[in-house]
This record gives C-alpha cells, sequence and structure tokens, in this order.
C-alpha cells in the first residue's frame, strides 16, 4: 500500500499494561487520511491510553503502531519493549499533534510565542513564516486578538482554541484530542467544539477520545466503544448511537445520555 492511500494510523492487536495491569487487550483501530474517529467508554476503559500509545507517548507490549504504512520498529519484549529508533519516534510524533484536557499552554509565553515554540525549535522552521502562520491559524480558531495575551489572561475555553492552534501550526498529518473539552464550563465547552467541528468539515484527519456524546455523533466518520480495553462495538455514529447492538454499550449510552 502507498503511502497517499495508507491510513494515517493503524493499530493492530494493541496491548498496554502497567505492571499486572492489563489496560487494553487486544485493540485493532484505522485512522483513515480525512476520517474523524472518536473513542468512546467509560473511565479506565483504556481510550486515553489508545490515544497515547498511538503517538508513542506511551509503549505498548504487544501488537503493531503502524504511521503512514510504516510500522514502528521495536527492541524488547513484553514490558521491555521500546521503540528501537529514537528519529523514526521524533518523526511520528512531530506529525500527530496532541490537543491534552489540561491546554499544556506555557505560562511564561504569550500566546502567539506559545503557537509558535514548536515549529520553530523542533523543526527548525524560519521565525517569519512560522508567525504569519500562527496569527492565521490564532485567527481560524478565532482568538487572533489575544495573540499577545498571556495563558493566564484567558478563560478556558480561549486556552484550549490556542492549544489547538498551536497543534495545526505543526502542521500534522492527523489531530489528535483527549478529552478536549472535559475541562470547561458548558459555554466555554461549545467555543472548543466549534472549532473540532470546522476541523471536522476541512477534511483534517482526527482521533477524538471524548465524553461528549452529541461531539462524537456530529463529527465522527467512525466511532468506537471501548470497554475493559476490548472494543466492544465500533461503527458509523448512527449506527452506534442510534441503533446500538451490545447491551453494555446500551448501558453507557443511557448513563451518558442521562447528564
Amino acid at each position: 500500500m502507498n503511502t497517499a492511500t495508507a491510513p494515517v494510523i493503524e493499530i493492530r492487536g494493541l496491548h498496554k499494561a502497567y505492571g499486572s495491569l492489563e489496560v487494553l487487550k487486544g485493540v485493532d483501530l484505522v485512522a483513515p487520511r480525512g476520517h474523524v474517529v472518536s473513542l468512546i467508554g467509560s473511565s479506565g476503559s483504556g481510550k486515553s491510553t489508545l490515544l497515547r500509545c498511538c503517538n508513542l507517548l506511551e509503549d505498548s507490549q504487544q501488537g503493531e503502531v503502524i504511521f503512514e504504512a510504516e510500522p514502528v520498529r521495536w527492541r524488547g519484549e513484553g514490558l521491555h519493549r521500546h521503540p528501537a529508533d529514537k528519529a523514526q519516534v521524533r518523526r511520528i510524533r512531530t506529525n500527530l499533534s496532541m490537543v491534552f484536557q489540561q491546554f499544556n499552554l506555557w505560562s511564561h509565553l504569550t500566546i502567539l510565542q506559545n503557537v509558535m515554540e514548536a515549529p520553530v525549535t523542533v523543526l527548525g522552521r524560519d521565525r517569519a513564516e512560522v508567525e504569519a502562520k500562527a496569527r492565521e491559524y490564532l485567527a481560524k480558531v478565532g482568538i487572533a486578538d489575544k495573540a499577545d495575551a498571556w495563558p493566564a489572561q484567558l478563560s478556558g475555553g480561549q486556552q484550549q482554541r490556542a492549544a489547538i492552534a498551536r497543534a495545526l501550526c505543526m502542521e500534522p498529518r492527523a489531530l489528535l484530542f483527549d478529552e478536549p473539552t472535559s475541562a470547561l464550563d458548558p459555554e466555554l465547552e461549545q467555543e472548543v467544539v466549534r472549532v473540532i467541528k470546522a476541523l471536522a468539515d476541512e477534511g483534517r484527519t482526527m482521533l477524538i477520545v471524548t465524553h461528549d456524546m452529541k461531539l462524537a455523533a456530529d463529527v465522527s466518520d467512525h466511532v468506537i466503544f471501548l470497554h475493559k480495553g476490548l472494543i466492544e462495538e465500533q461503527g458509523a455514529p448512527g449506527a452506534v448511537f442510534g441503533a446500538p447492538k451490545s447491551e453494555r454499550l446500551r448501558q453507557f449510552l443511557s448513563a451518558t445520555m442521562a447528564h
């Protein structure tokens, strides 16, 4: 398969444990180019761990992680398994930008500096070009006027939008969102949801871990329901939310929708 048609991310038979606690028990996932894949499930089901294994923030013990048709090379076995090629890890990670639940902005840098930092220092891009791009992405997420503000001067929703602009400024092959709205009040949550929807409409490849079922239903091409480290059910949002087959998924949705 050539890289143009290969999925951006593919996971095969992934196992992840912390000591004796098995968090992922053999999970497969495909994120095709231009698709939005959402991961849902209760706390402790392995969603965030799976996301972190995708961009190699976590080492897995078994299974394949494939980025644009290129498998990650490993050395060692089981709990001693680690990626064998640091340059490969760095290249993959710079192409998969992660947006965390807790914004993770640097408090000593302005918003513009936050967005510019990685492309300049990690990718070695020209500062003037990066600044032009950074301002463009701040405008895209609706906070162009906050370029010179400090993170502490922004609301949570504005900080999360700055974090999304920072992820976009790396011009990644895919965006990974880990509960991007769960630290926000409902009205600030909507600002961030609007940005994520706009990115989905542009055809960006995204993997989203979310507790927001409406967001998952609205933006996803494919929804994966994880339960105790395994995929319990998956499919198009209409099927997963409209006609769930498994009793566990039905219980999960009725509990989530009740809130």
